[in-house]
């Protein structure tokens, strides 16, 4: 029986890898290893690590390896505790393949690890293109991978014009929007955030009508996350919806965005905003269909919010060069120009679901492959 690890380090990388996970537990010819690490486990980032538990996926190993401090060093050195605690759980599981999850810095660390125990690597997600350091992770995963399970036409492109053998790359979709097209026949918010989730500040009514803000710290320019926040925190205070806003992720930059969110909250006291940590995928993609707008810089975006038709508002260069549909309007970091990306698209209502990123069937696809693909890393070599 071939074993499957694979190894999720943030909130984020769960919702892009659960169907998958699910498609690779259901099966008789496989064993999945779940490994989870970093930011997934951590209370400060909505602790992802019970959302897996609670939907009944056995975990092999925790790797705790987030060095806090929120700035690149921070960032470095947490690959580096990563790739040394990694190598010890891969180690000890023995797995036949390894499999890593889209672009955060984190999942450098588990290619490393992988690659130079020579067991062969699927990435998820590659071939995209973005404006900050996760492209060049991404790439680099990319280069390191011996399977490859991408979203789109375009990035199976971009991942053989890299060099990589044809016959190792599958486009597969994404997994996350295997999540979104469950809620697509169903989208009634049948549960109250408020109750389900906590989270701090007022609890405004939302039958009328809402809007959600995701929007983290860019890595490159993380000296400035607390201006940019600042900008996104006006605009949207200026309009007055009834507002959810989510925290931000670990990325060197995150306790400035944090911190001015917070000083904002406790001064301004906003009567129509509301802040969360973490929610489940599917819970929070239902949010997401039943809002006006999401606003911020989050891929959720230009990826789940295009099958969906959710308006977006894409705050700066965050996403910059990744294929979006029509549903996204980019704006920068300014006030004024963030209220009138708000406006229009309030004005305009959902848009048409665009499968940009896939039909639905991602994760069943690399289960399958996962479970009957060859995996000797010689064949790397023949292009």
């Amino acid at each position: 029986m071939r074993k499957v690890c694979v190894v999720v380090t943030a909130r984020p990388s769960y919702s892009r890898i659960k169907t998958a996970l699910k498609a690779i537990k259901e099966r008789d010819d496989v064993e999945l290893q779940l490994v989870v690490a970093a930011s997934a486990l951590l209370d400060r980032y909505g602790t992802a690590v019970n959302f897996i538990a609670a939907d009944g996926f056995d975990i092999a190993a925790k790797v705790h390896m987030v060095l806090e401090g929120a700035h690149l060093a921070a960032m470095a050195k947490t690959t580096g505790i990563g790739l040394m605690e990694l190598t010890t759980v891969f180690d000890n599981l023995q797995p036949d393949v390894v499999v890593s999850v889209a672009d955060r810095f984190e999942t450098l660390a588990t290619a490393v690890a992988a690659s130079y125990m020579n067991i062969p690597l699927a990435h998820v997600q590659g071939g995209e293109v973005t404006g900050s350091i996760d492209e060049k992770v991404r790439h680099a995963v990319t280069k390191l991978a011996d399977l490859h399970f991408v979203a789109s036409k375009k990035a199976a492109e971009r991942v053989v014009k890299m060099g990589e053998c044809c016959d190792t790359v599958h486009v597969t979709g994404c997994p996350s929007i295997d999540l979104a097209a469950e809620i697509v026949d169903d989208k009634a918010l049948n549960f109250d955030p408020y109750d389900k989730y906590g989270g701090v500040g007022a609890k405004p009514k939302l039958d009328e009508g809402y809007v959600v803000v995701m929007q983290h710290p860019v890595t490159t320019e993380y000296e400035q996350a607390r201006e940019h926040v600042a900008e996104t925190l006006v605009a949207v205070d200026e309009l007055g919806l009834p507002t959810l806003w989510f925290w931000p992720n670990v990325d060197a930059g995150s306790d400035g965005t944090s911190g001015t969110i917070r000083a904002f909250r406790e001064l301004k006291k906003p009567k129509h905003m509301h802040f969360f940590k973490n929610m489940e995928p599917t819970d929070f993609l239902r949010l997401l269909v039943n809002s006006k707008c999401l606003v911020g810089n989050s891929s959720v975006g230009v990826r789940e919010c295009s099958f969906l038709g959710v308006p977006v508002v894409n705050v700066g260069g965050r996403q910059a060069g990744r294929d979006r549909g029509i549903n996204v309007i980019d704006v920068a970091y300014d006030r004024n120009e963030i209220v009138a990306g708000m406006e229009k698209h309030l004005s305009n209502g959902t848009y048409p679901s665009d499968p940009l990123y896939g039909d639905g069937h991602a994760g069943e696809r690399i289960g399958a492959l996962l479970a009957g693909q060859p995996l000797h890393i010689e064949k790397r070599l023949t292009y």
